[in-house]
């Protein structure tokens, strides 16, 4: 059974929460929104853009996912560790997901699951289709650790491009924009049906792209406005490296100004061992980070 987070006196308490579903919507034919409460969300840093968070879902025949009590000194490291540490068939499975939303005077936030469609649902998409009230998950995050805070108005002008994976991450950035702020987004999904309305007060340009349209084909071919640009790239990680060298070796775009993200991975999950692209990726993450302390 899982145990309720408790934070030791002294130590910083580790943003790790149990979240119970309130309510499962269907918001296009493949996409579930899950409403997830917990009393900690009333008062949590959850505002800004790409928040992001790890849920654990729990193994079949369980009703709640077996996590450990958190670290009394608050080390994340040490408490990862003792979750790796359970045995496989009780770990429960994590995948990473963006908050959609938050409500703190309901205490709730909003996760959007993405349904493939393909016939090889992984845990989560199994999860998510299964859904009902009064199911329970763990949720480590928001943190810092592991998605630093993005500004997308930190150009002159903002790149947006995403799959239907990380629309619900673009759809925060474009919340944030301030008004009259430039934006181009790229956006890739199924179809019409899966086009979602994208409020913001900034001067939003958004490009639907469907099927087998290309993301980098389409960036390759537009017009860029005047300025210096900030660019977030988000989805399969080997159009997203694409589309990064695009920026920076042919347009000229400070590595600086990128903020990148693989979501997925062609044939592999977040359960396999990383390929020799996905540690190179990590390598230029932490060089940015490092580029812009």
């Amino acid at each position: 059974m899982a145990t309720t987070p408790t934070a030791h006196p002294t130590a910083p308490r580790l943003p790790l929460r149990r979240v119970t579903v309130k309510t499962v919507r269907r918001i296009t034919p493949r996409t579930i929104r899950v409403t997830l409460g917990a009393p900690s969300l009333a008062g949590a840093p959850l505002a800004g853009p790409d928040r992001q968070v790890k849920l654990y879902f729990p193994r079949p025949g369980r009703s709640e996912p077996v996590l450990p009590a958190p670290d009394p000194d608050g080390d994340v490291m040490r408490w990862y560790a003792a979750y790796a540490a359970i045995p496989e068939e009780r770990r429960p499975w994590m995948r990473s997901y963006t908050l959609r939303s938050h409500d703190p005077a309901a205490a709730t936030v909003d996760v959007d699951f993405l349904l493939h469609g393909d016939g090889d649902d992984g845990p989560a998409t199994r999860w998510a289709r299964g859904a009902r009230a009064g199911d329970v998950l763990g949720m480590f995050g928001p943190s810092d650790l592991f998605a630093p805070p993005v500004d997308p108005a930190s150009g002159d002008w903002a790149l947006l491009v995403a799959d239907a994976c990380a629309l619900p991450a673009l759809a925060t950035l474009v919340a944030a924009l301030p008004p009259g702020h430039r934006a181009l987004a790229f956006v890739h999904v199924a179809d019409t049906a899966e086009e979602q309305p994208l409020p913001t007060q900034g001067r939003l340009t958004t490009h639907w792209l469907h099927g087998d349209a290309s993301p980098e084909d389409a960036v390759r071919a537009a017009d860029f406005p005047a300025g210096r640009p900030y660019a977030w790239l988000a989805g399969e990680a080997g159009t997203v490296r694409a589309l990064r060298r695009h920026l920076v070796e042919e347009r000229g775009v400070d590595r600086r100004a990128i903020d990148f993200a693989g979501y997925w991975r062609r044939k592999l999950t977040q359960d396999d061992a990383p390929t020799e692209e996905d540690l190179a990726e990590a390598r230029e993450r932490l060089a940015s980070l490092r580029d812009d302390a």
